[in-house]
């Protein structure tokens, strides 16, 4: 198994961005030290009481900065709010800056508010992010002058002043359940991944049919699929207990603010409907119950425990919703960074050496 540390870089009472981001420098370092083999960020924008974190470049350069050997990336850039040109010039210098170490996250975006202030069509957001993977081939194939001609992404007479240091050009990722783009990353050798959000029972057929796809295709390389979840690791399952509750709610963010408990559960109900909608009435019951830690621990969708604890079910989940990479986020609610650090230092010291030389596929 592969492993990464994971952070929506959510906003902390009590820290400024700058405290956040010297905390969360802290966290990666920690991390480089223990072996962890990358390190992804989100990009979120709009919300100040959620992610603290709009700008997946910036994140992998300062990252990179203070890590040796982790490889670092978005997971991902929301590829419909960002000029084409600007975004294949930004992961080229990103990549050399780091030293050849950037992974590509690339996602169509989820949230519509995010698109209205970019003055982004948000019905088109999947096209375009698949015609983006042959915007960044065409872009990066190219020793000269390129033109690029789509239904979205049309440049002319373009070259680039720096190419990325890993050629032909960094590893890609479209995390993804939908069917159609698990397709796309298959034909184009692209990782994927899903959030725990998707139930491990629904996901498993979906990416055994990619895994078939992949081989039909004839790489070289085996693909990787990822599973994010929270993740809190303590010397005891009692002590790592304590922080059930906050560990439960750590995703409250995904809804919108709320005064009262009616509101909260009016939120939820309508965060369950709209997976419903989507045909998905498993990530629909995941949703209605997002700041419930006990429901959520009975279903393994999140990790907790002692260290034997964790690495029991990390390979029990693993097996049943067939991923190879761990995307573990460990900062959340109001976690106090000594619990952060200790939670980190136990999950690569006893949990990551036990599963490092074992796959589900």
């Amino acid at each position: 198994m592969k492993f990464a540390h994971f952070a929506h870089v959510w906003g902390k009472e009590g820290m400024t961005p700058a405290d956040r981001y010297a905390q969360l420098w802290r966290e990666l370092m920690l991390c480089d030290e223990l072996g962890f083999d990358y390190g992804f960020c989100v990009e979120h924008h709009f919300r100040p009481d959620e992610s603290w974190m709009s700008a997946p470049s910036l994140y992998a350069v300062a990252a990179g900065a203070r890590t040796k050997r982790m490889r670092l990336g978005g997971m991902g850039h929301i590829v419909p709010l960002h000029h084409p040109l600007r975004l294949v010039e930004e992961i080229a210098v990103a990549d050399q800056m780091i030293g050849g170490r950037l992974e590509v996250g690339l996602v169509p975006g989820i949230t519509p508010a995010n698109f209205g202030p970019f003055g982004v069509n948000y019905e088109t957001r999947r096209e375009s992010t698949h015609e983006f993977v042959h915007f960044l081939e065409a872009a990066y194939r190219s020793q000269d002058f390129f033109d690029f001609r789509g239904q979205f992404h049309k440049v002319e007479h373009a070259r680039l002043a720096v190419m990325p240091a890993q050629r032909p050009h960094p590893p890609l990722w479209i995390e993804t359940r939908d069917p159609a783009t698990l397709d796309f990353c298959a034909e184009h050798g692209i990782n994927t991944g899903y959030f725990f959000l998707y139930p491990r029972k629904d996901a498993a057929p979906r990416y055994r049919a990619f895994l078939d796809k992949w081989r039909a295709k004839g790489w070289k390389e085996k693909p990787h699929i990822a599973y994010s979840c929270i993740c809190y690791v303590d010397e005891t399952d009692d002590k790592a207990m304590r922080k059930l509750d906050a560990a439960g709610s750590a995703y409250r963010g995904f809804l919108p603010p709320v005064r009262t408990e009616a509101e909260l559960r009016a939120a939820l109900e309508e965060n369950g409907k709209r997976f419903e909608a989507r045909g998905e009435p498993g990530a629909g019951e995941v949703a209605r119950h997002l700041v419930d830690g006990k429901w959520q621990l009975e279903r393994d969708l999140l990790l907790i425990g002692s260290p034997d604890t964790v690495a029991l079910k990390l390979k029990e989940i693993a097996t049943e919703g067939l991923f190879d990479t761990f995307f573990a986020e460990f900062n959340f609610g109001n976690l106090a960074e000594e619990d952060l650090m200790r939670s980190i230092r136990l999950f690569g010291a006893e949990v990551m050496p036990r599963l490092k030389d074992w796959a589900p596929f």
